[in-house]
């Protein structure tokens, strides 16, 4: 009887032991900032203080040509662009006014392409890993950002203006350049 009350009080002991020393899991909360991504708002290139939504923007980067999430022709004053986290450049494609050219075949999907306004923008950073938690890992930031508008004879993007000297991107709480069209 002695013997099985120890066992008992040494098994219930143990078991104590172990549930205090376990933790929860680890879950990065959605709540997080993770990596940030460049916010680009769009102006009107008469009146600087005005914003002024891109009509039918389509939005690609110019490495694998997927069409960037919610930008598959869509009228919007704000752009939102992931920048990569592996290299120090990412390059967009901008298509103002997009449409589906159905190359004169209606009938016939296979042959129609996406067309329009094309701008592309070259993004330039130097990165940098920042700790966020044991759960969360380490998110990018950028440092040193600058946005180019490559030339060409029909730009519908007319100039950029970064918001701060030296712009860096370390949230997605504020704008981090203005484009003017």
């Amino acid at each position: 009887m002695k013997k099985t009350s120890l066992l008992l009080i040494f098994i219930t002991v143990v078991g104590i032991i172990i549930t205090i020393s376990c933790e929860r899991d680890d879950i990065c909360p959605e709540s997080t900032a993770t990596t940030p991504s460049l916010i680009i708002d769009a102006y009107d290139v008469d009146s600087t203080d005005d914003l002024l939504a891109v009509n039918d923007l389509l939005v690609y980067g110019t490495d694998n040509d997927e069409i960037l999430s919610g930008y598959a022709i869509a009228t919007v004053s704000q752009i939102v662009l992931p920048l990569k986290t592996d290299v120090n450049t990412t390059r967009y494609a901008l298509v103002k006014d997009a449409f589906v050219n159905d190359n004169d075949t209606p009938d016939d999907t296979n042959d129609d392409y996406l067309d329009g306004n094309t701008d592309y923008v070259t993004i330039n950073y130097t990165r940098e890993e920042v700790y966020v938690s044991r759960a969360c890992g380490y998110k990018t930031i950028y440092k040193n950002v600058t946005f180019t508008i490559e030339p060409d004879s029909d730009n519908w993007i007319k100039s950029r203006q970064p918001l701060n000297d030296n712009q860096s991107v370390e949230d997605e709480t504020e704008t981090h350049f203005n484009i003017f069209h």
